[in-house]
């Protein structure tokens, strides 16, 4: 394997040529400095300023001015359909999964549980192996960051969950210290 010159910027659209392609999975386009490796076994460092969604740009401008274009890879996916889209695109982002969204369909990473809500909840759920490109944030940067929200999360925040007319804290039994002041 050979090593080609640095990538020296981030290109947000196609230039005249395209030296080569790299193929990365959704996770692995979220970089900062990295090595990665071309479709044709060549490899380069990629060293940004911050981390930075490779979702948002067309690739790689190399030191040599070669340029680099990166791709979605062909990853585990579950494609959602049914009558009610708007409701199961809000039961995924209330769980901050990643979800890429297009008319008739949602795109999520293959999950079991989320899997089985969403059947449960009358969405027809078809796994596929296919490139996964999610919504970025609202502001066209960063991602949704999944975490667990079981009984025992543990995981040094609370949340509030608005019912109705009222609402309810993950700790409503312990005593709220403004209350008492």
């Amino acid at each position: 394997m050979t090593d080609l010159p640095a990538a020296r910027r981030l290109l947000h659209q196609a230039p005249a040529t395209c030296y080569d392609v790299v193929v990365l999975t959704y996770d692995d386009r979220l970089v900062r400095r990295k090595r990665l490796v071309t479709a044709h076994d060549e490899g380069f460092l990629v060293d940004l300023p911050e981390v930075t969604n490779l979702d948002t740009v067309w690739g790689f401008e190399l030191e040599d001015g070669r340029c680099i274009q990166v791709l979605a890879a062909e990853e585990p996916v579950l494609e959602i359909t049914g009558p009610d889209l708007a409701r199961y695109a809000w039961h995924i982002g209330n769980r901050h999964t990643p979800c890429q969204v297009e008319p008739g369909r949602l795109v999520i990473r293959a999950d079991h549980v989320l899997e089985a809500m969403l059947r449960q909840l009358g969405a027809g759920v078809v796994a596929k192996t296919e490139p996964f490109a999610p919504e970025v944030g609202a502001y066209g940067m960063g991602r949704p960051m999944g975490h667990d929200h079981g009984p025992d999360a543990g995981h040094g925040h609370k949340h509030v969950h608005f019912h109705s007319s009222h609402r309810h804290d993950d700790d409503e039994d312990e005593p709220d210290p403004a209350a008492e002041a």
